[in-house]
């Protein structure tokens, strides 16, 4: 069953607002119009998953989420602070600081530990060491991954090395975890694993936003926003959402 939702003009509530996005990309002498004016609230503590199809505005929508890009026209506000104009400097300090990255391709450092992939940014946010190796072991403990916490990532199993990069994106205490299709590259069972993580986190308070093509995937979230060329084209609750057994 689904249930609509309405943005309103304006929610001082929201963990993240956007308002109105738009984002040109010119290649050669056309110009590609990636989002057409998006507007969405999204709350703290919330599980959204966003899809569409290849060219539906997903990947730019995430990475304007992520502070990976900034939009031609519209504002982005993060816990209630302006980011839509932010140099790339205070762009870089907003996504160590405030969004937990779990990306498709895991993204760690094959050569070094567990232990050192997962401390990565606290160093880059200057956290002395011996704190650091208090929320580093409570970080890799939280995704089941003590007895590997010594084991240098290119060791590690697709699963356990999606567990690593879960356990980085929790080390900053982020405001939003952004998951980019983090089951992809995983088999169907070690998938679920992974889902069933991410949902014990939602369940921990964690605010999760999860970009997927699967419907499968998407079904754990608990609102399920859809893009088509460039607009959002429905956004609901998801009554049937999958939880954990």
């Amino acid at each position: 069953m689904e249930t609509a939702i309405h943005t309103s003009n304006t929610n001082s509530q929201a963990i993240l607002s956007i308002r109105n996005i738009t984002r040109v990309y010119t290649m050669g002498d056309q110009q590609v119009h990636a989002l057409k004016g998006v507007s969405l609230d999204i709350q703290q503590g919330e599980y959204v998953a966003i899809m569409g199809p290849s060219g539906s505005g997903k990947s730019t929508l995430m990475n304007m989420i992520g502070c990976l890009d900034v939009p031609s026209t519209g504002r982005y506000f993060l816990e209630g602070v302006a980011v839509d104009h932010m140099s790339e400097d205070q762009l870089a300090e907003i996504r160590n600081k405030k969004i937990g990255f779990v990306f498709q391709t895991f993204n760690l450092v094959p050569r070094v530990t567990v232990f050192q992939n997962v401390e990565l940014p606290l160093i880059y946010k200057g956290v002395a060491k011996h704190e650091r190796k208090i929320i580093v072991e409570q970080a890799i403990q939280a995704v089941g991954l003590t007895e590997r916490m010594k084991h240098k990532s290119n060791q590690l199993s697709g699963g356990q090395r999606q567990r690593v990069a879960i356990a980085r994106a929790l080390v900053c205490n982020p405001s939003i975890i952004l998951a980019d299709e983090p089951t992809g590259n995983l088999d169907s069972t070690t998938g679920i694993e992974i889902m069933e993580l991410l949902n014990a986190l939602h369940h921990k308070g964690h605010t999760i936003i999860l970009v997927t093509h699967e419907d499968e995937i998407a079904a754990y979230a608990k609102r399920i926003i859809r893009l088509k060329d460039g607009v959002i084209e429905s956004d609901y609750l998801n009554q049937a959402e999958l939880t954990m057994v």
